[in-house]
């Protein structure tokens, strides 16, 4: 049996056995059928590789079953098999998680800073998001969109007066607890794309060591950093 062959079923062996035990070890459920089943629970992403884990198990049937001796089999895999099989298996077994991929410095406000200084903030650092605190309590997280939206209702009253305005008012119900998730470090990239899919109001993803609203800010995910997470905050 040629090295790739060798390669393939390994990989191929140990996605199998990653797929049982994701099934609670049953023995009873051929390799196909793990796949689909395990597909269709939305929190997996077994979905995303579905068609190419059947196709693959028919390959593996093919090197396996019609095997002609041990050192000769009738299907051999070619490099971008085995290679898309290994990159599958990684992204099943060892999926990449949110640190150190967005692990950054994030700034936290005091909920009593003052619209201006916000303004001022994004005028001259182009931050977007401002998680606010209350001794050390997280009350929310203010962000340009937001922001936006409070200055346009507040010019719909005539001219807007900002002094002694607060970051607090701009907590409010609408937009406070929809636009932002927390995660711990151990949340994968997948289960981020997943939050960001089915939560459209989501504007960003705070990370804590334990996913704990009032623990330490670790990084923070906005939708175009899964793309391009180099931009500068």
């Amino acid at each position: 049996m040629g090295e790739r062959a060798e390669a393939f079923l390994s990989s191929f062996n140990r996605i199998e056995k990653w797929l049982r035990e994701q099934l609670n070890n049953s023995t009873n459920i051929g390799f196909s059928e793990m796949v689909r089943r395990l597909a269709r629970k939305r929190e997996s992403q077994i979905s995303l590789f579905q068609d190419d884990l059947l196709q693959m198990a028919q390959l593996r049937n093919a090197i396996v079953h019609e095997q002609i001796s041990a050192d000769f089999v009738i299907a051999e895999p070619n490099e971008w098999a085995v290679k898309r099989l290994q990159e599958i298996e990684k992204a099943l077994i060892s999926p990449e998680k949110v640190l150190p991929r967005f692990l950054k410095k994030v700034t936290g406000f005091d909920v009593n800073i003052s619209i201006q200084e916000i303004l001022s903030i994004v005028a001259r650092k182009q931050y977007s998001q401002f998680p606010i605190y209350d001794n050390g309590q997280f009350n929310g997280l203010i962000t340009v969109r937001g922001l936006g939206i409070w200055l346009a209702v507040e010019s719909s009253k005539g001219a807007i007066q900002l002094d002694g305005r607060k970051a607090s008012e701009l907590l409010v119900s609408n937009y406070k607890e929809s636009n932002y998730r927390f995660v711990d470090k151990e949340t994968t990239v997948f289960q981020v794309e997943e939050l960001f899919a089915h939560h459209i109001r989501l504007e960003a993803i705070l990370i804590t060591k334990d996913g704990n609203p009032n623990g330490s800010l670790l990084g923070i995910i906005r939708p175009r950093d899964l793309y391009n997470n180099l931009e500068k905050e």
